[in-house]
């Protein structure tokens, strides 16, 4: 669906249409965000989404686990203090 499209949806949701967010608004609201989980339905084979997960405010990571790299990812959500819960619920499949 083109982009236009979605957006042009959106908007028919308000009777007033919300500016939108400044450069600062944004980087205010990211300093500010924690608690935020996120999850795969597959795995994390390597930290770096861990990596850039820490930067914006996440605190849980969801996923079945299963990769060879389970440990080192452990370890890197271990050392920036956020919980790592392995569901053993595999949904992506190739």
């Amino acid at each position: 669906m083109p982009a236009f499209v979605t957006f042009t949806r959106w908007e028919a949701q308000f009777e007033t249409i919300p500016d939108p967010l400044t450069t600062a608004e944004k980087d205010e609201f990211m300093k500010q965000a924690t608690g935020v989980t996120i999850s795969s339905d597959a795995f994390f084979p390597f930290r770096d989404s861990i990596d850039h997960a820490s930067k914006v405010g996440v605190s849980y990571v969801a996923q079945p686990g299963g990769s060879v790299q389970d440990p080192q990812v452990t370890q890197c959500c271990d050392d920036y203090g956020m919980v790592m819960s392995f569901t053993s619920v595999r949904l992506f499949h190739h």
